[in-house]
């Protein structure tokens, strides 16, 4: 019987040291989000040729309004808008057309975005591109987008993560999904930034010197986290990722419960796949000098703060009755650092929002939600697990 306590008493300890790991890094980064962030630049003198790219699975209502923004958006270069297609109706892909994007068709068993792209830049190759941007189906460039990615490709760099923001949030899980938005960008973009690291791609509004992306499109495969592999190889090249914080894209948010556990269960998916994949990678990059890939190692050991905040909870409460493992003050103390982090890094302009304090009572949902996610993953490598997006219109604010 002693034995066993011995054993309980050490998994305590050791699941106290991750959880720990996990709250100091979040807090680290979350504090150097504090600080503030050159502004992004807007004269140059020459404008490269851009293309911008939308991949599109089954968004037929979307699409057509995002197209529209993007064709739209002001830029004194030359600008070409390109859908591709993944089973659009041919009456969208008609309209796309007269509006003036060029629809790129594809056709995939399994589709991913990552073959999608590289599809498409394979098609674009020898168009005599500069710079890819690529947005999500449901993107929104905000002011002088364009201009600004212009600007700081003319300064020599060759990746840009722009900053993605809320584009509705019409219900109290929206807003609670546009604040965990804002949080990851303190700390996953901002906070790295200011410190010199580059910032994790997150999928859209990524800016890339249209030769590197075909490159990396090579090798990434079927994986359903391309952003995330992306990231890998980028850092394993050591080029830097630049963040422009002031320039954004408006990103739709999940609405419901049910549309969250979806988009968390193909994100635990590819979290979990690149952990398997990169450990032992990393650290020999470590030994190489090659902190950003060592970093990049290092969050995918990170728990998705939803469960986090629930696993602190419960062992807080455990604790007050379990003299095994460390006592509730220890888990208490990491759940309040937790709080703090998310206090830290929610914008001020939401604190004015009265949604902000209707959100709050969503997270409990959310909490279930991801749990839901976790024992779903298994979907997530034999479906596309799409996002499903409901908002063909929403006004959007400028920065």
């Amino acid at each position: 019987m002693e034995l066993i306590y011995k054993t309980i008493e050490l998994l305590f300890i050791i699941l106290a040291i991750y959880l720990l790991f996990n709250c100091l890094y979040l807090l680290f980064f979350a504090i150097a989000g504090l600080f503030p962030l050159r502004r992004s630049e807007k004269n140059a003198q020459d404008f490269k040729k851009i293309a911008v790219l939308f991949p599109a699975y089954r968004a037929d209502e979307v699409i057509l309004e995002s197209a529209q923004a993007a064709l739209a958006h002001p830029y004194r270069g030359d600008k070409c808008i390109f859908v591709i297609s993944d089973g659009l109706q041919q009456q969208t892909r008609a309209l796309l057309s007269a509006m003036g994007a060029e629809v790129i068709e594809v056709f995939f068993e399994r589709s991913t975005k990552g073959k999608a792209l590289l599809y498409a830049t394979e098609v674009l190759k020898n168009r005599g591109f500069d710079i890819a941007l690529v947005l999500d189906v449901d993107n929104v460039m905000g002011e002088n987008v364009l201009e600004a990615i212009n600007s700081t490709f003319e300064m020599g760099h060759r990746v840009i993560q722009l900053h993605r923001t809320a584009k509705n949030m019409d219900t109290p899980f929206a807003f609670l999904d546009a604040c965990n938005e804002e949080v990851n960008n303190q700390i996953y973009r901002k906070g790295h930034a200011v410190l010199g690291l580059s910032p994790a791609l997150i999928g859209s509004g990524m800016a890339f010197d249209f030769p590197y992306l075909y490159a990396i499109l090579q090798n990434v495969g079927n994986t359903i986290g391309e952003d995330k592999k992306m990231d890998f190889i980028i850092a394993k090249d050591r080029v830097g990722v630049y963040y422009l914080n002031d320039v954004w894209v408006y990103d739709e948010k999940v609405s419901s419960a049910k549309v969250f556990t979806t988009q968390r269960t193909r994100w635990i998916a590819s979290q979990l796949e690149f952990l398997r994949t990169y450990t032992l990678e990393g650290i020999s990059q470590l030994f190489k000098g090659n902190l950003e890939f060592f970093n990049k190692t290092l969050q995918t050991l990170l728990m998705p703060r939803m469960l986090l905040l629930a696993l602190l909870m419960l062992l807080s409460l455990q604790a007050i009755f379990n003299p095994l493992g460390p006592g509730w003050q220890l888990w208490a103390g990491m759940l309040a650092t937790v709080c703090l982090i998310l206090l830290l890094s929610i914008p001020m302009r939401f604190y004015r929002d009265k949604r902000l304090y209707l959100a709050v009572w969503q997270i409990p949902r959310a909490m279930v939600g991801m749990v839901i996610a976790l024992l779903s993953i298994g979907k997530a490598k034999k479906s596309n697990l799409a996002t499903p997006h409901q908002h063909a219109s929403q006004k959007t604010r400028t920065n």
